[in-house]
C-alpha cells in the first residue's frame, strides 16, 4: 500500500513493487519558492547589489570599490575578461589592506606549503641532497 507524508518542506511518497508496475499520477508542484528571488545579475542585465552571494562585498567600508571593480569586470569587453579593469581592482585591494580585521588576507605560507605537496619531487628525481650524498659515497667505494 503507498503512502505519503510530510516532513517538514519535504514531501515523501512510499509506493509499492504494483505502483512502479503502471505509470505514476503522483501530482507534484515542481514551482520553486525561490524564483522571486533574483540571483546575482537581475533579468535586465543589472548586478543585483543585495545577492546573498555577494557575501556583504557590496556593503561596508570598501564596498563602493567593490562595486566599481566588479562592475568593470561585469561589463567588460576586452579580449581577456576584465583584464582592462586592473585600476579599479587595485584600488579595492588597498582599500581592503586599510581593514585587515574586515578583510584577513590569506597566509602566503600556507598557500606555498599547499601547493607544494602537489608538486613534491619524484622518488626517480634525486634532490641536490641526495645527489651530494650518492656522489660522496660513490667516491669512497671508488677508494676502498
Amino acid at each position: 500500500m503507498s503512502y505519503c507524508r510530510e516532513e517538514g518542506k519535504d514531501k515523501i511518497i512510499f509506493v509499492t513493487r504494483e505502483d512502479h508496475e503502471e505509470p505514476s499520477t503522483a501530482d507534484i508542484d515542481f514551482e520553486d519558492d525561490d524564483d522571486d528571488e533574483p540571483g546575482l545579475i537581475l533579468p535586465n542585465g543589472d548586478i543585483n547589489w543585495n545577492c546573498p552571494c555577494l557575501g556583504g562585498m557590496a556593503t561596508g567600508p570598501c564596498g563602493e570599490e567593490f562595486k566599481e571593480a566588479f562592475s568593470c569586470f561585469h561589463y567588460s569587453a576586452a579580449e581577456i575578461k576584465g583584464s582592462d579593469c586592473i585600476d579599479q581592482f587595485r584600488t579595492m585591494q588597498e582599500c581592503m589592506r586599510q581593514y585587515p580585521e574586515l578583510y584577513p588576507e590569506k597566509d602566503d605560507e600556507e598557500e606555498a606549503e599547499k601547493g607544494q605537496g602537489d608538486t613534491a619531487p619524484s622518488s626517480d628525481v634525486p634532490s641536490k641532497e641526495q645527489k651530494t650524498e650518492d656522489d660522496t659515497s660513490k667516491t669512497q667505494e671508488t677508494k676502498s
